[in-house]
């Protein structure tokens, strides 16, 4: 009852049709009217089918550009009709096509749901549709959530083979990680994973950004003798070095977002993966930034705390 519509879909489906003697596959899936408003497509042609059109269970589609350049070549595809799974269909919009890493969302052809030859009716749980819940607002996901979790506790478990009923109303990022574990949250477990690995990885540089400041610090200890002589204290050198290490640190840093920049626009250009496009997320470089911070300070202490301890001395006569 706290949602504003609810976007339906079938998993995608492989077909094949010829054209001119031309082999092409399709990917296609089913949807209701809904899909195209809770979802945010970018239509290029046309528009989606509405519910008028999916409760008349009408032939229509809305296809990728894509697919409507492989089929129709030049031409635009609006009006005209496409042969896929042993039917035609009239072509009323064009959107602007996905990354196929995007499972859930990708297709190359959207027909209405209720063309879909299963039946419909079966009472079963384990069926063939996904759904997608949208919520007032921000404030109301909770409720959503809530809301559901209620209605899967009031669902009568039938048959014998199962005991339980299982389902969330999961965010896109859970559901996409999802281990089919109810012990075993799938973000937990990969937040996890993810963070022992840079962990590991960011590691291994420090560690030898400490010898190499070891090594540049003792270099300079006469610099360090002249200073302690004049009246420099341990607190001002530690110091000193410190902000050295970060702003060298952070210089490296820099350097890898341009180097990423450059690498990301070579892989877009390669098209490795269809319609996949990498671009650089501003809060995961923050998040890199702070790294690059946090172990520039790390790797900074303890060579600055072994630079504060040389007596003076010992220092001038290096």
């Amino acid at each position: 009852k706290t949602i504003e519509q609810l976007a339906i879909s079938t998993g995608t489906t492989l077909t094949t049709t010829y054209i001119k003697d031309k082999k092409i596959e399709i990917n296609y899936k089913n949807t209701n009217a809904a899909w195209w408003t809770v979802l945010d497509y970018t239509f290029l042609e046309g528009q989606p089918f509405n519910e008028q059109q999916v409760a008349n269970g009408e032939h229509v589609a809305v296809i990728s550009s894509d697919l409507e350049k492989e089929y129709f070549g030049d031409q635009s595809a609006l009006g005209k009709y496409l042969k896929a799974n042993n039917e035609s269909y009239r072509v009323i919009g064009v959107i602007k096509p996905i990354p196929e890493t995007s499972y859930t969302l990708y297709s190359d052809l959207y027909l209405p749901y209720t063309l879909v030859k299963d039946n419909l009716n079966n009472p079963g749980y384990m069926g063939g549709f996904i759904g997608i819940l949208l919520a007032p607002d921000a404030a109301g996901v909770p409720k959503v959530r809530a809301e559901y979790e209620d209605i899967i506790r009031r669902l009568p478990v039938t048959g014998k083979e199962y005991d339980h009923v299982y389902s969330h109303a999961e965010s896109y990022f859970a559901s996409y990680f999802s281990m089919g574990n109810e012990k075993f949250s799938g973000p937990k477990m990969i937040t996890i994973a993810i963070s022992i690995f840079v962990f590991i990885i960011m590691l291994l540089p420090a560690l030898n950004l400490i010898n190499i400041n070891t090594t540049r610090i003792m270099e300079r200890s006469s610099e360090i003798g002249v200073r302690k002589a004049f009246g420099a204290s341990s607190k001002t050198l530690v110091g000193q070095f410190l902000v050295e290490n970060i702003i060298l640190t952070l210089l490296g840093g820099l350097i890898g977002v341009v180097l990423s920049f450059i690498v990301l626009q070579i892989i877009n250009h390669a098209q490795l993966v269809s319609n996949f496009e990498l671009t650089i997320n501003f809060i995961v470089l923050g998040i890199g930034l702070l790294a690059c911070l946090v172990f520039g300070l790390v790797s900074g202490v303890y060579p600055a705390w072994r630079m504060s301890r040389l007596h003076v001395v010992s220092a001038l006569k290096v």
